[in-house]
């Protein structure tokens, strides 16, 4: 059993021989990128809009089991990629150490700095393009907070919009760091997703505001992955595989945090560990 799964993840011939092609493969051209991140915000602008012109009262719309079930699907994706990169990750090591040994690259800095020339072809990129377009799916659960809970913030849009595009730029320009962005992304979301299907069904959730903390955990620990890259970039020689989109992804990760922040302080609503929740915020704004 474990060399089938083995098999599927990491060495099926489609995995081994994927290559990022911007003409063969779905959602890989700028054009598809700048027209679906606009229809994006503004279909769920006009979905906003329409419920608060057009219905008198809060009440929210009956999605039945579809959010659930959302929410179940999304985990175990999550959790696939997850296992998936991991298992290719360990392969590619396997695979190319013998390469390192000119550079005296240790598999934690690969894990962290592509060698110069790296191409976005192999395992770990099949697994970043299926993180890609699972981002996709992501999306629905805009549709969802606004259909349920009448919500939609600058903060909401701004953030998938641009995970989308970052996720994209990991891609395009074979960058550096997105590994273990993958690997601690996809972990974290999927107990996210496990949690939220939790919740609804209807079985109790935690005390404190459990997904909130979960992101702050997760912008923290991208936030330190930032400075080791930039840290190797400077220090090794040569430097590190697509510097420049990593440029980019730190600045918009650094505009995702700062928001995060406003609308964390903002929007933190009182609860057992309300406490704790200020310490963890404390923490936040220490590192930055």
């Amino acid at each position: 059993m474990s060399q089938t799964i083995k098999y599927l993840l990491s060495e099926h011939p489609n995995i081994v021989n994927f290559r990022w092609n911007t003409t063969h493969l779905w959602g890989s051209t700028w054009y598809f990128l700048f027209t679906a991140i606009p229809a994006y915000i503004a279909a769920a602008s006009a979905l906003h809009l329409i419920l608060t012109l057009f219905r008198r009262h809060d009440r929210p719309v009956s999605l039945g089991p579809i959010p659930a079930v959302h929410s179940l699907v999304m985990a175990l994706i999550y959790a696939v990629i997850f296992t998936g990169i991991l298992v290719s990750s360990v392969a590619e090591i396997r695979d190319t150490r013998w390469l390192w040994r000119r550079t005296k690259t240790t598999p934690f800095q690969w894990l962290l700095c592509f060698p110069p020339g790296t191409r976005p072809s192999g395992r770990v990129f099949f697994w970043s393009y299926v993180f890609y377009l699972s981002r996709f799916l992501h999306l629905l659960r805009t549709f969802f907070t606004i259909l349920l809970h009448r919500r939609l913030t600058f903060f909401h849009l701004f953030n998938q919009s641009i995970l989308i595009f970052m996720s994209f730029l990991w891609l395009q320009y074979s960058q550096s760091f997105q590994v273990l962005a993958i690997l601690s992304t996809t972990l974290l979301y999927s107990i996210v997703y496990a949690y939220r299907f939790w919740t609804g069904i209807g079985l109790p959730g935690a005390c404190f505001p459990f997904v909130v903390n979960c992101q702050v955990v997760l912008l923290v620990y991208n936030l330190v992955c930032h400075v080791g890259v930039l840290s190797l970039h400077i220090l090794k020689g040569g430097g590190c595989n697509g510097i420049g989109a990593w440029l980019c992804n730190s600045v918009l990760n650094g505009a995702i945090l700062l928001l995060f922040l406003k609308f964390y302080v903002e929007n933190q609503s009182v609860s057992c560990s309300l406490k704790k929740t200020r310490k963890v915020l404390s923490m936040v704004i220490l590192v930055v």
